[in-house]
């Protein structure tokens, strides 16, 4: 299935705090310092209930498109989906939270008697692709430097998550942090990943999804005090950290004190022994038919029109990777756009932004082409997105009858500068991978 990315309410960009203080007044304490991955109870379904876990496990919620919610939900049984995207997106999580409830006194969801850590695996045949601990991280204000993000956030995701936390009194889906180890937190990670797992299944996606539980307090404290003055980068969930930090920002402004709102669900992996995999995030616009896109472009970059085979046209623009480049399609042919002019992308680029962000693929796409060559407006309905699959993103345009942009990968050195500059790369640049599987393992933040 494409992973055309769902329609979400729009507005304009933040960072998570700015997000926290405007509606809250606050972006909350900061509690303690240094990085920390808490044990917790972890929620399970019960496979003598459910039967086959892949059939319950989805992706994360924003590559779900409607037509794959709608077919899940309506086949009935547990799929997580309910409680994730039960109704349109916005509404619906009243029915969430009391589904969780049902589940909960049914036993469909059992919740561990003791507080774990968990290693999480995605595998592909006997190649570990990814390996991490999902734990409670602390939530530290973004100027401690503990967690950073590298993309801003849409209020309009924030407070949806907001609406389905809030309802659910649960984390439901970990954030994605990766961070530079290898200390003793990788060797405890796997060694517990020798013994037999707690669960395994393989999925949709192909890939075989394994989970172990980490309870000896001495092993958690040897991962604490490894993990203790790093810190971590969020490759994946913005916005859910975002809504973590504005639940956070509520509890504390309405006097609750510490709590379990002081963490937030999240899987960490070690980068130095399971490197990510950094794919690239395509635009569909589907109200600018391709044509006039073409044309308008020929004033501002050089176009090169190439033969009519993704493959070939995949070379060609990875063979230009070292400098801006984009491949147009959705009508007839393909054609790479590249060496912008200097002095249109300098009157439109930010002035404060550095001069590798100025750079980045995406930057250029964002404030020469879409909003400036093109017009288009950057919103959800006028800008789609489409993770990984540029035959997808195609096929999405041409049924639109408007224009698919393939870029290449972000490179993974420019994110890490990018965010330890304290800027944000534009929306929707990076796509992590692979992405853990959703309703394995979730947090309480209320007692069952």
């Amino acid at each position: 299935m494409p992973t055309v990315e769902r329609d979400l309410p729009s507005g304009p960009t933040t960072t998570s705090e700015e997000f926290s203080a405007r509606v809250f007044g606050a972006s909350g304490p900061a509690a303690g310092a240094g990085l920390e991955l808490a044990p917790f109870r972890g929620v399970r379904f019960d496979p003598s209930v459910v039967g086959d876990l892949a059939t319950v496990t989805t992706p994360p919620y924003d590559l779900i498109d409607d037509a794959e919610r709608r077919r899940l939900l309506s086949e009935g049984g547990h799929n997580f989906v309910r409680l994730i995207l039960p109704g349109q997106p916005g509404g619906g999580y009243r029915e969430a939270g009391e589904t969780l409830r049902r589940w909960l006194d049914e036993g469909v969801l059992s919740v561990d008697a003791d507080p774990a850590l968990y290693v999480y695996e995605a595998a592909d045949g006997p190649a570990v692709l990814q390996r991490g601990l999902v734990g409670a991280v602390g939530l530290r204000p973004e100027s401690q430097g503990v967690i950073l993000p590298h993309e801003d956030v849409y209020p309009g995701p924030v407070r949806d998550r907001l609406a389905l936390m809030s309802e659910a009194r649960a984390n439901l889906e970990p954030i994605f942090l990766i961070h530079e180890g290898g200390g003793d937190a990788a060797r405890i990670v796997d060694e517990a990943a020798a013994a037999p797992p707690l669960m395994e299944f393989t999925a949709a996606d192909g890939l075989v999804h394994r989970m172990w539980r980490i309870t000896d307090p001495v092993r958690v404290a040897r991962i604490s005090a490894d993990l203790r003055g790093r810190q971590a980068l969020i490759a994946d969930g913005h916005h859910r950290y975002a809504t973590y930090r504005t639940l956070q920002a509520r509890y504390h402004r309405s006097g609750f004190g510490d709590g379990p709102w002081d963490h937030g669900l999240a899987l960490l992996v070690d980068s130095t022994r399971y490197p990510p995999r950094l794919g690239a995030i395509h635009r569909v616009l589907p109200g600018l038919p391709p044509r006039r896109a073409l044309e308008r472009a020929k004033g501002v970059l050089d176009v090169t029109s190439l033969p009519d085979s993704l493959p070939l046209a995949l070379e060609a623009l990875t063979d230009a990777a070292d400098r801006p480049a984009f491949l147009l399609g959705g009508g007839d042919g393909l054609h790479l756009l590249t060496d912008p002019d200097p002095a249109r992308l300098a009157a439109v680029m930010p002035p404060d932004r550095s001069p590798r962000w100025q750079g980045l693929d995406t930057a250029v796409l964002d404030h020469l082409l879409i909003a400036g060559v093109w017009g288009v407006p950057e919103n959800e309905r006028s800008v789609e997105v489409v993770h990984d699959d540029p035959a997808a993103a195609l096929d999405r345009a041409r049924q639109a009858g408007g224009t698919a942009v393939i870029l290449n990968p972000m490179r993974f050195e420019d994110v890490l500068a990018v965010a330890g500059n304290g800027e944000r790369v534009p929306r929707k640049s990076t796509s992590f991978g692979p992405k853990p599987r959703m309703g394995m393992i979730f947090r309480l933040l209320a007692p069952p």
